[in-house]
């Protein structure tokens, strides 16, 4: 059943994609997909503003109005969630995201970083490296800074799904690198995947990483970082996101991208987090305040693939 919970349009989010939401969400008719999230920023503080942006509540408005419209349009077709990605900067961010919230009564929201210590990491090289200036010059300074600033943002939110979590590797030196080679940074991703754990959060499969250049999605796993257990539900995963539309596949001849994102449950697969397999989801759902229409999905494909996972605890020991 391809799904997806993390999608962008060039009307709304128009440094990250491209053509109408209404085409994006013909696109998703056209591949099959039957459960399909939408997920435009939020609105930022002026001082956060990316150049092409102007008014971001009043694009907000706009946006919602015109997920409504399309959501009743095409409802026969697709079933359609409407909701955002957070953009977490700094400790009064979640003071917008509750005003979203407010605004309008959004399904979800994805729980992102794509700041640190306030400055963009993945916009552009130059910006990344301001951040990296101010944390103290290194890739493994900014690294640590970036999954505390995660760290916040998960205790603070508690996002059912957490966009592309390891997303600071982009505009880094070396993006294939290793986190096992930094201590310091291994340890607080460690921290960062048993918080979400503990709360029965999922990690998202993002491909954007591909289009990017990047030879695995995020998350990465190198591997120093692999398991037995790692591999095999990775090959679960894959084989079911081989079901739906590859990421090449998501542009057409006039440029739709459809996301750019394929936002899959990444149970089990990274170091790897284990997803708690006594909890339904029904539970999951009445837990978190979500539908079963939202959590549903997920979950029937993180049963699918950690059903082999028969005496294994919710809380997986077997890290490298």
């Amino acid at each position: 059943m391809p799904f997806s919970h993390h999608s962008h349009s060039g009307q709304f989010c128009p440094g990250h994609a491209k053509d109408s939401l209404e085409e994006v969400i013909q696109l998703a008719i056209a591949k099959k997909f039957q459960v399909f999230c939408l997920t435009e920023h939020m609105p930022r503080g002026k001082e956060d503003f990316y150049p092409e942006e102007t008014s971001l509540v009043a694009n907000e408005a706009a946006y919602f109005q015109e997920a409504q419209r399309l959501r009743e349009k095409y409802a026969d077709q697709i079933k359609i969630l409407i909701g955002f990605e957070i953009d977490w900067i700094r400790p009064e961010s979640r003071t917008l995201i509750e005003a979203s919230l407010a605004r309008h009564p959004f399904e979800f929201f994805m729980g992102s970083v794509h700041h640190t210590l306030t400055i963009p990491i993945d916009y552009d090289r130059e910006m990344y490296v301001q951040a990296r200036d101010l944390a103290g010059g290194t890739d493994e300074q900014l690294f640590q800074v970036y999954f505390d600033e995660q760290y916040q943002m998960l205790q603070q939110l508690k996002p059912l799904v957490v966009g592309h979590f390891d997303l600071i590797r982009l505009k880094s030196d070396d993006p294939e690198r290793s986190f096992t080679q930094w201590p310091a940074v291994w340890e607080r991703i460690l921290r960062n995947l048993d918080f979400v754990a503990s709360y029965g959060g999922l990690l998202e499969l993002n491909s954007a990483a591909l289009r990017k250049g990047m030879s695995e999605p995020f998350p990465t796993i190198s591997a120093e970082e692999r398991t037995p257990t790692t591999d095999f539900i990775e090959q679960g995963i894959r084989q079911t996101f081989a079901k739906g539309p590859s990421q090449v596949e998501w542009k057409d001849a006039s440029g739709t991208i459809l996301g750019p994102y394929a936002a899959l449950p990444y149970v089990c697969v990274l170091f790897p987090m284990i997803f708690p397999l006594y909890m339904d989801a029904k539970a999951h759902a009445m837990l978190n305040n979500y539908t079963d229409d939202l959590v549903k999905p997920w979950f029937t494909l993180a049963f699918a693939i950690t059903r082999q996972e028969r005496a294994r605890s919710p809380r997986c020991n077997d890290r490298v």
